[in-house]
């Protein structure tokens, strides 16, 4: 019992810088809340939009690989990953893939901040290199789309 006493002042001194962190630098969870709506989006695409395109699934494999960095960033910096809204859009196929891109590019500035934990910045530069390829396999979907109409 004793010594569970005497290292409890040290556990909660640990926690508090944490969560103050966690409030502090909240741009890794606008960046997956906006990351999981564009995934979303590109993903359920509206009935009669026919097979997803590579373009298209490129852009999700990579988003994917953006939202792991970022997690693992995101856990490095202490915040909560409960929060997971989701995007509820009545878009065509068109609109879905241009809502997706806005999406993607406010999820890399956000990304893009300074990073003063060591540790995380690694990760964060890696999610940056994914989510590039995501805009860019994002952007030649819609290209693709635009010349099909």
């Amino acid at each position: 019992m004793k010594k569970t006493c005497r290292y409890l002042p040290l556990l909660l001194a640990a926690l508090i810088p944490m969560g103050a962190a966690a409030e502090d630098h909240p741009a890794y969870l606008h960046a997956l809340t906006d990351l999981r709506a564009a995934h979303w989006l590109i993903e359920h695409r509206p009935p009669g939009s026919g097979k997803m395109q590579s373009d298209e699934q490129r852009a999700i494999m990579y988003i994917d690989q953006t939202l792991d960095e970022i997690k693992r960033a995101a856990i490095d910096d202490g915040k909560n990953l409960g929060d997971h809204p989701s995007e509820d859009a009545k878009l065509d196929r068109n609109g879905q893939l241009h809502r997706a891109a806005e999406l993607l590019h406010k999820a890399r500035s956000d990304i893009a901040r300074d990073e003063d934990n060591g540790a995380a910045r690694g990760l964060r530069d890696r999610a940056i290199v994914h989510l590039d390829e995501a805009i860019r396999a994002t952007d030649r979907a819609i290209q693709d789309a635009t010349n099909r109409h």
